[in-house]
């Protein structure tokens, strides 16, 4: 199984554990995209108050009792979280989505006049990015 198809495999493992669980985002975290796996979990948590607050009196519901109206929805968009962690992982290494090169190491953005990553200082001496 190649690198790619591994890491995105991994990635859909964790998010679907993480989905059983009722986490969004978990998927994400193993493939340190931080700040989409923060998106995915504040997105499902917020879409999952709003809906309980429409279909039922958040006081008195409990894990027994949540309405299917809240329960299937919420089911929905934590498969998609896992689903966009594998779509994330299977992606090349080393570019972003619009072609530019990132770090192999944090994913962040690099600047082309710069040897280090100035997201997590590593030195890019050892890693090639392919032009």
């Amino acid at each position: 199984m190649p690198d790619a198809r591994r890491r995105a495999f991994v990635a859909a493992l964790v998010g679907v554990v993480g989905a059983s669980l009722g986490i969004a985002g978990a998927g994400h975290v193993y493939l340190r995209e931080w700040r989409r796996a923060i998106a995915w979990f504040t997105f499902v948590v917020g879409a999952g108050l709003v809906l309980l607050s429409t279909f039922a009196d958040p006081a008195t519901v409990t894990v027994d009792s949540v309405p299917r109206e809240v329960l299937i929805p919420v089911l929905g968009l934590l498969f998609l979280s896992a689903l966009d962690a594998y779509r994330v992982g299977i992606r090349p290494h080393g570019r972003n989505a619009n072609g530019e090169p990132t770090c192999p190491i944090c994913g962040g953005e690099l600047d082309r006049n710069l040897d280090f990553c100035p997201w997590c200082a590593t030195e890019l001496e050892w890693y090639t990015v392919e032009e």
